[in-house]
């Protein structure tokens, strides 16, 4: 690059967009070599991937430089020509690239673990710096990568400098008038990037990952910052208030229920289940990212879950159920308020999220020790805050002692130990003569995949994801089998289900199969063992337990007891914080902004999905459940009630 380029007092700016393009062009390139085998390869739309992916970057680059822009506007030039400025001016350059290659780097990871461009997940991980960045030291050699990064970034340094370009920028002499008239130009450009550059209309080119290729990851971190919550009447296709309304109402109800309101945003309903109310005590063991490709009942054959198998076949084991989404608080969501995924932040961390109407609340109200126990620190993810507002007993790494935690790793103590304090609260509800109902949440599958040696034939950490499968299916096992010896057993019931999937990533919107996961019912002499191959979701869990409890009630639950659903009701919800499916037995739709929906054909045993024309009965059902779960939640319509 010619050094006249940069003869004037903003070639520094100059110099800043070539350095952030080149290394989003590396970024892009080094991503689609690591994707190869997922993307398409026709060569125009890898011509418009670049070719978008070119216009995203520039947008990102002229935001980022504008407070360089600003500063060299009003930098007197008796100052922009001091020595020691200049001295300080290559230091900055040298951060400056640093941080492009640290950010390269990160891309690469955290494309390894989810497969997209950063994103609504990448916020969470600048919130929670301490769990985020112990994560990752203890799952990369973070010293050689860091290392490694200092002598690239020096290298360039030196040829950037060896070129003149920093020397000609830093010798060049203006006036305020000339300086402010080029700043000005170049303000121009974030402006119109602000005004004419939406991530949300990246194309698709045929194929998800393309799309995710064009993205710039910078760019997509701050517009999921800014998304956060999106409201779903200004983003995504609308019906008339009442009429979604009414639609939702002749979708929730079922033989066994009667709407308590004529209301038609009161969708509070009695419910009413045969037989006698069973008080049996529940402890819900919800697994960190259980795929159900993990497990043998699903077709693996590494037999990494031989315990879960077990369990499976003495038990209920459904080969149907879908998560909501692709992350635990979203997991949480579904178990606990029995709705779909609305767009944007889970509402479990969303302000003005207290007493609503959760499974936990109503056995608190029927006289239950609730608890959520949670082997991190649990104001991750504002879990605490949910939880403890919303019908539950907090316990977590800050309140159980120390010398109850043998093993533990930035996210918390290992399953071990976890189902050891649950055991103790178990002992302790049982000693009291009340019943008691545990949400638990496991880490241990989670990277970096670390737990006690000598549990099982596969190392810690080494082994990665499989390694962490099987410790968690073996700590599992050891607390159900310690479990049989206690006086509570015989009177409880344990579910076994998974937040979310390992990987949410896959060529198309939402690729279907990537939010399949197990759930397993085991109660020895209360539930009868059978397989249940009903289509269902996260959210048909609170309804279902409450169905084998026999329990009547009343309910603003959006799911259904799965035994009372006939072949048409059966359905589920996926989706990420921008787009929402319903999934049938052999289609999906799928919601998205602005005003967007599309509809495809869908394989159960392939999980293949194929364009179809759209059905105006699904959609109008589709948005009739997500339209509506979002207003109830805006207008705190969905909060707890009393006499439940």
């Amino acid at each position: 690059m010619r050094t006249n380029y940069f003869d004037r007092r903003h070639g520094g700016v100059l110099l800043f967009y070539f350095l952030f393009l080149a290394a989003a062009f590396l970024t892009r390139v080094l991503l689609l070599a690591k994707a190869h085998a997922s993307v398409d390869w026709n060569f125009l739309r890898l011509l418009g991937v670049f070719g978008c992916g070119f216009l995203y970057d520039l947008a990102a680059a002229s935001f980022f430089s504008i407070p360089l822009v600003l500063y060299l506007i009003l930098v007197p030039q008796k100052l922009f020509a001091w020595r020691v400025h200049k001295q300080c001016f290559q230091a900055v350059f040298s951060i400056i690239l640093y941080v492009l290659l640290f950010v390269v780097a990160a891309e690469w990871f955290f494309w390894d673990e989810f497969g997209v461009r950063f994103n609504f997940i990448a916020v969470d991980y600048l919130v929670y710096t301490t769990e985020v960045l112990g994560n990752i030291r203890e799952s990369y050699p973070m010293p050689l990568i860091l290392g490694g990064l200092l002598l690239v970034s020096s290298f360039f340094f030196i040829l950037i400098v060896r070129a003149g370009w920093l020397r000609v920028w830093l010798n060049s002499n203006s006036d305020f008038r000339g300086r402010l008239t080029t700043g000005l130009i170049f303000l121009i450009v974030p402006i119109l990037s602000f005004l004419l550059v939406d991530n949300s209309r990246v194309p698709t080119f045929g194929n998800a990952y393309n799309q995710e290729l064009a993205r710039n990851g910078p760019f997509s971190m701050v517009a999921a910052f800014h998304n956060n919550e999106l409201n779903y009447e200004s983003f995504y296709p609308i019906a008339n208030s009442d009429q979604a309304f009414a639609r939702l109402r002749g979708l929730l109800k079922t033989d066994n229920s009667e709407f308590l309101s004529a209301t038609p945003s009161e969708i509070l309903r009695q419910v009413k289940n045969d037989g006698s109310e069973k008080r049996l005590n529940v402890i819900q063991i919800t697994v960190e990212s259980l795929s159900a490709e993990f497990l043998g009942i699903f077709g693996n054959t590494n037999q990494l879950t031989p315990n879960l198998d077990a369990l499976a076949k003495e038990g209920m084991s459904f080969s149907h159920l879908f998560a909501t989404g692709n992350r635990t608080d979203r997991g949480m969501e579904a178990l606990t308020l029995s709705i779909p995924p609305t767009p944007g932040r889970s509402i479990v961390k969303r302000p003005a999220n207290e007493h609503l109407f959760t499974l936990g609340s109503l056995f608190k109200n029927r006289g239950y020790d609730t608890s959520f126990i949670y082997s991190g620190f649990g104001y991750f993810d504002n879990m605490n805050y949910f939880f403890g507002n919303n019908g539950y007993t907090i316990i977590d790494r800050t309140i159980v002692p120390k010398d109850q935690i043998t093993f533990a790793n930035v996210w918390g103590a290992c399953d071990e130990d976890l189902y050891r304090w649950v055991s103790n609260e178990a002992d302790r509800s049982h000693s009291t003569g009340k019943p008691f109902f545990h949400f638990v949440m496991t880490t241990s599958n989670h990277r970096p995949y670390t737990y006690p040696d000598g549990r099982i034939d596969l190392p810690s950490k080494v082994s990665g994801r499989n390694g962490a499968v099987k410790y968690t299916d073996f700590a599992i096992g050891n607390f159900i089998n310690q479990a049989r010896s206690k006086p509570w057993f015989s009177k409880t019931i344990f579910v076994i289900v998974a937040d979310h999937c390992a990987s949410s990533a896959g060529k198309t919107d939402l690729p279907v199969k990537r939010y399949e996961i197990p759930m397993i019912i085991y109660a020895p002499g209360l539930i009868q063992p059978q397989q249940v191959t009903t289509l269902c979701s996260q959210i048909d869990y609170p309804p279902t337990l409450l169905g084998l409890l026999g329990w009547d009630y009343k309910t603003r639950f959006f799911g259904k007891d799965v035994f009372r659903m006939k072949p048409t009701d059966e359905r589920a919800f996926i989706g990420n914080y921008q787009k929402l499916g319903y999934l049938k037995r052999d289609s999906l739709t799928i919601l998205k902004p602005v005003r967007q929906q599309t509809s495809y054909h869908y394989q159960p045993v392939t999980g293949n999905l194929s364009a179809a024309p759209q059905d105006l009965e699904t959609i109008q059902d589709t948005i009739a459940y997500y339209q509506t779960a979002g207003y109830l939640f805006k207008h705190q319509l969905n909060t707890s009630s009393p006499n439940q």
